[in-house]
């Protein structure tokens, strides 16, 4: 055997060792990425709740009056929003928590379906409503449920309209937003760990997670009344998380 093919010889174990390492090398690897992809995990919800108070309160009160004169009949209105205004104030309301927020005039004269006689009496009805906000919802409460003095100077609400009932708002929900995901996810945790321990496992890191949306919920449901006229509200998240068990 002459010094070249002994060199050739030794040039092709060198090449096939290496072909054999790249091989195992790709096994290992393409192994690695399997048991990547097949990981096992566990995804469990996590629930906060927590009751609050509507801090905003909006109050439309609708009146009406009706004349031959239209005349008279703004006086009228005008007289009605100035007893409203004071029973408002008897109530704590300030002035400047009141608007007013609309007024139309309707001509019955020119509805071809009116009572003709009618019209001789109350022509033109006049309707105003005044937008009650605050900041003190407790305040409104207490002037709805007084409003039947109202009736006893001559004011007929319109209260079964369902536009002029009072709305009841909770605005502050940034304010409670960290503590309520920070006890949603803790929860959340408290369940991934004891599913872990029952599996013979170890809890990992987070694979993902979801916030969950925020609901304002009506603390003490009733059937026909919405959230938005209850003072008294919980506000709850629920929270989707997945750890990696080990």
């Amino acid at each position: 055997m002459t010094e070249k093919t002994s060199c050739n010889e030794r040039g092709i174990w060198i090449a096939t060792i290496l072909a054999i390492g790249i091989a195992l090398a790709g096994f290992f690897i393409s192994h690695g990425i399997i048991q990547n992809k097949s990981t096992r995990y566990v995804a469990v919800k996590g629930l906060s709740e927590i009751n609050v108070e509507a801090d905003v309160a909006f109050w439309p009160i609708q009146y009406s009056v009706s004349d031959s004169d239209l005349t008279v009949a703004y006086a009228a209105i005008s007289e009605k929003e100035k007893t409203i205004r004071d029973f408002l104030k008897q109530q704590g309301i300030k002035d400047n928590e009141i608007t007013v927020n609309s007024r139309q005039v309707k001509d019955r004269r020119l509805n071809l379906y009116s009572d003709r006689q009618a019209l001789f009496s109350d022509r033109y009805i006049v309707t105003q409503t005044l937008m009650v906000r605050s900041s003190s919802p407790k305040k409104i409460l207490a002037a709805v449920q007084s409003a039947g003095k109202l009736i006893e100077a001559g004011i007929a609400l319109e209260a079964e309209r369902w536009e002029s009932r009072p709305t009841y708002l909770f605005t502050r929900l940034n304010d409670v937003k960290p503590k309520m995901i920070a006890e949603a996810t803790q929860n959340a945790r408290k369940s991934a760990e004891q599913f872990a321990k029952d599996a013979g496992s170890r809890l990992g890191s987070i694979k993902y997670a979801n916030q969950g949306s925020f609901v304002i919920l009506s603390r003490n449901p009733i059937d026909g009344v919405s959230e938005q006229q209850e003072i008294e509200k919980t506000v709850r998240v629920v929270s989707t998380i997945e750890y990696f068990l080990q």
